[in-house]
């Protein structure tokens, strides 16, 4: 709140001053009852009832004024929190984006978020409000009577123990529902984008069960929200009744035995009633606000998660020269148990075409994702041209890289902004040059809006050989000196294959350039191909050299080259 510490001045001046003014109504009811209905003094009504009229009227300017400006200030705390989680969400690194699923991420960004924004907004107008206008109006009641405030109050600390028992249980209650709220964003996010397999496997139902059992499952949470919401109204209600049968039954007799007057009364209890408004709030406010610190908890669970992946205090800039790479006695593991990658050496020449083949698990991904830092190495070293990735920063060493793999990643834009995605600020005509170079501009022509067209949520108004072309455009646009290719045409067609193969070969033109293809057929022109198995480098040599060996790679390839020899029809 601190950059809005001018507004919240302005609102605290407004709500001290209505405050007050709320006070004033209730001592007035004083001189009405004294002077106009006891005495019956004519002079005295105008006066009066215009002092009445002034003090309702500055009740509600200042009612207006404190709304605007806090209500202003607490949306924007929140909506500056919303931009804060997101950006630092964009500095987290890989690896908590695997611990956590896209739901329970979600769910942070408009879930949480939102029980906060109601939670400070009701915070800031409420507290500040009903707390200013509680303490007027109990200084008006002692003012009057001070022996029958004693009296009066005694009954509302024994509020304090069942309203701070239920704001427990609302937190409680709270972060189970925005939990499971996070499991359901997941388990509906992965039954749209799956429609095509769940309508092929003919699970439907099944789909609709799991989503049913959560639907359930958060309407329970929801309406036990709302009745432990609900439970301090009645405990206010009745301590109220208490506190008003006290003030009749001790102040009427005060009245009538006169050791005070009608007006003195009244004035009394006009403030007790007045009083009665704000503390009921402030005992629901309670929920609420636990409610709102169930989800900045959540919230800030994340935002206090410093990154993994960090830039050391010394870090240079990246310099690449000749492309050299290498991983020099690595050791990884991603859960601290297993080790994906033991203790591996791989050399990776400079400026050529180095394929990692071997049986799925062997860490050949593990390999790519060490060398961009998405995680970093458990032991051991990756170099590039000499240099240690963890001693340059981030920023450098990730624009010397460009990656195309089988899961391209495009966003709900236009093919113009796709593959400006490669290089930011690029001209058009960078991006035409980088589209024509991937064999992308003639099919980009050819659709409505050209290089506007819309490509649609995940890129699926395309084809998978276009969506390809246009991962390679935007590796084009980038012309960074490394080149990953992850799978990069395993999922296509002939022919798309051949397309995307032709633009591939272009782009790794003068490119140090590493290959992970399990279709071995892609790779026997690499300089350089290493086989890898259960995260170790057991043989190296290029293709002729390797088929004489007799070794994993000649099996590997023999299995492939039976498999797609082998006859097709039905043998009966």
């Amino acid at each position: 709140m601190r950059p809005y510490l001018g507004k919240v001045a302005l609102a605290v001046v407004c709500m001290v001053v209505g405050a007050a003014a709320n006070a004033g109504y209730a001592l007035l009811m004083d001189p009405v009852v004294n002077k106009i209905f006891t005495e019956r003094r004519e002079e005295f009504l105008w006066p009066l009832g215009l002092a009445v009229l002034g003090t309702f009227a500055l009740k509600s300017v200042c009612n207006y004024g404190e709304a605007v400006f806090l209500s202003k200030v607490g949306l924007r705390v929140i909506a500056d929190m919303q931009s804060r989680l997101f950006s630092h969400l964009m500095r987290l690194d890989v690896a908590f984006f695997h611990a956590n699923s896209t739901g329970s991420i979600l769910s942070r960004l408009t879930n949480d978020i939102s029980s906060m924004r109601f939670a400070v907004s009701d915070a800031l107008t409420g507290a500040g409000k009903d707390a200013s206008s509680l303490v007027f109006l109990v200084g008006a009641m002692f003012y009057q009577d001070w022996r029958l405030s004693c009296w009066t109050f005694f009954v509302f600390p024994v509020a304090i123990l069942p309203i701070a028992r239920l704001g427990r249980r609302m937190r409680k209650v709270t972060d189970n529902t925005q939990e499971q709220m996070g499991l359901l964003t997941t388990y509906l996010e992965q039954a749209v984008q799956g429609i095509r397999v769940v309508k092929a496997y003919g699970m439907e139902e099944y789909e609709k069960g799991k989503v049913h059992h959560l639907v359930e499952t958060l309407q329970d949470l929801v309406y036990k929200a709302a009745r432990v919401r609900s439970a301090s109204s009645p405990i206010m209600e009745l301590l109220g009744g208490i506190a008003i049968t006290v003030v009749i039954l001790y102040g009427g007799s005060r009245v009538i035995h006169g050791h005070t007057t009608p007006g003195a009364f009244f004035s009394f209890i006009t403030a007790l009633m007045l009083a009665y408004r704000p503390m009921k709030s402030l005992a629901s406010l309670n929920t609420n606000l636990q409610a709102g610190l169930a989800a900045a908890a959540r919230t800030f669970s994340v935002l206090d998660a410093p990154p993994a992946i960090q830039d050391r205090p010394d870090a240079t800039e990246l310099v690449v020269l000749e492309g050299n790479v290498a991983l020099e006695g690595v050791f990884f593991t991603y859960d601290g148990t297993k080790a994906v990658l033991d203790g591996i050496d791989l050399a990776v020449p400079g400026g050529k075409t180095v394929a990692l083949v071997g049986p799925s698990g062997a860490g050949k991904s593990t390999v790519l994702n060490l060398l961009p830092r998405f995680f970093d190495v458990t032991d051991g070293r990756v170099v590039i041209d000499g240099q240690d990735v963890r001693g340059v920063t981030t920023a450098s060493l990730r624009s010397k890289i460009a990656l195309v793999s089988q899961e391209i990643t495009l966003f709900d834009d236009s093919i113009r902004a796709n593959i400006a995605y490669g290089r930011f600020g690029a001209g058009n005509d960078e991006i035409e040059a980088a589209a024509r170079a991937a064999a992308a501009h003639d099919f980009i022509i050819g659709l409505p809006d050209g290089y506007d067209t819309q490509v649609g949520e995940r890129g699926l108004n395309l084809s998978g050989g276009q969506r390809q072309r246009l991962a390679i455009a935007r590796a084009m646009l980038k012309n960074a000196p490394i080149l990953l290719l992850d799978e990069a045409t395993s999922a296509l067609d002939t022919e798309s294959e051949r397309q995307v193969q032709a633009a591939l070969d272009h782009l790794m033109k003068g490119r140090t350039t590493i290959v992970i293809a399990h279709r071995l057929s892609t790779v026997v022109n690499a300089d350089l191909i290493h086989v890898m198995e259960r995260g170790r480098v057991i043989e190296s040599g290029d293709h002729d050299t390797l088929m004489a060996r007799s070794g994993l790679y000649a099996r590997l390839y023999a299995m492939q080259f039976a498999d797609d020899s082998a006859p097709v029809g039905n043998p009966g």
